[in-house]
């Protein structure tokens, strides 16, 4: 879990930088064709597409509605914010996806677990600043990205019974690389013969770090493996340190902080109650 952690910041600080040279669509369009490329010639290599079979397009369409407005808005933050900004952000998902469970999926709750999630709004408070004038437009777009992430896993939970995870990520690609290719007519820059290996190696980070995560639900326990997808946080502070030379203000360490306590205690209790009335 460690490592995928690592693979998805260092994926993230990647697409940071391309966001300084390229238009977000463009980083979107480029990445996921070399994903869609790489999966393919995966799948034809081990012989087995097979595997893309679909039986519910409706929720592979859904699905990579989702995926696609998570991976805009997300982008659009890095693009914006410091990465560690961006990321502390987004780990307000797994609060959103608890709500979201309630109201699409009829899950119960119990009253430690909203009251986990008001907490978790209060540390997205206390990084986002709402009534300072330290408060920046920009954190909505993380924002906005944690909103479509949850549905996304919400989506994920709900189909994953009947699908294949192969096809489900391509057909999310799929969508990504056509949404970001829409994008073309408003603009975009030649592509530096330096930066296809980023593009590239971008792609295989994202592969890396899902068969890494994964390997980690499959050797350990969920409840033991799940806390550990928050050290993307102290990845992010290194990396923005070494390369922006950005360090996370007072505020956004102690908000991040308490969303990952109320994230650590929702996924803790997910996985002892086995969606029981929680």
């Amino acid at each position: 879990m460690l490592g995928g952690a690592l693979s998805l910041t260092i994926n993230d600080a990647m697409a940071k930088y391309l966001t300084q040279s390229y238009p977000v669509g463009q980083v979107m369009a480029l990445r996921g064709l070399s994903i869609i490329m790489l999966l393919i010639a995966f799948l034809f290599f081990m012989n087995n597409l097979k595997a893309l079979k679909i039986f519910s397009w409706k929720g592979h369409l859904l699905r990579a509605g989702a995926m696609t407005g998570s991976t805009f808005f997300f982008i659009t933050g890095l693009s914006l914010l410091p990465i560690t900004d961006a990321i502390a952000i987004a780990f307000v998902a797994p609060i959103l996806t608890t709500i979201l469970g309630v109201i699409i999926l009829r899950e119960a709750v119990s009253w430690k677990r909203w009251a986990a999630i008001f907490v978790g709004f209060f540390g997205v408070i206390i990084i986002l600043q709402p009534t300072s004038d330290a408060f920046n437009i920009a954190a909505i777009a993380p924002m906005g990205a944690a909103a479509f992430g949850a549905a996304r896993d919400v989506i994920t939970r709900a189909i994953s019974g009947s699908e294949n995870s192969l096809s489900i990520l391509l057909t999310s690609m799929l969508m990504i690389t056509i949404a970001g290719f829409l994008t073309y007519p408003l603009g975009w820059s030649a592509v530096k013969l330096s930066h296809i290996w980023i593009f590239i190696t971008s792609s295989l980070l994202v592969g890396l770090a899902q068969y890494l995560m994964i390997e980690a639900f499959r050797l350990g326990e969920v409840a033991l493996i799940s806390p550990f997808k928050y050290s993307s946080l102290l990845w992010a502070t290194l990396i923005g340190l070494v390369i922006w030379n950005d360090l996370p203000s007072k505020h956004v360490v102690l908000g991040a902080f308490i969303l990952i306590l109320s994230g650590i205690y929702l996924l803790r209790n997910e996985v002892t109650n086995g969606g029981k009335n929680r």
